[in-house]
């Protein structure tokens, strides 16, 4: 059989908060899934939330890829013709 423990409920705002004790083990900031089941409450951790992209097994994948160097980030001027655009500002 598992312990019980008492809890106390307080305004926090304009919610209600419920104090859980220390000995239940729950880290500070975890996020909790409250369900409200024929007038009983069940509090239990909220699964993570994934990442969109996961990228963290994607080192190793394209070792032909090497980072730039300082000279290889410099790139030259494209040619523009930047004179078309005062054409087209002029009604």
């Amino acid at each position: 059989m598992s312990e019980e423990y008492k809890a106390k409920v307080f305004k926090s705002g304009n919610s209600l908060a419920l104090r859980l004790p220390k000995a239940l083990g729950i880290e500070e900031g975890t996020e909790m899934r409250v369900r409200e089941d024929h007038g009983r409450y069940i509090f239990e951790p909220a699964p993570p939330v994934q990442r969109k992209i996961d990228i963290s097994k994607f080192v190793g994948k394209a070792p032909w890829l090497k980072p730039l160097t300082r000279e290889e980030r410099e790139f030259d001027d494209s040619p523009r013709d930047w004179h078309l655009l005062d054409k087209l500002k002029r009604p």
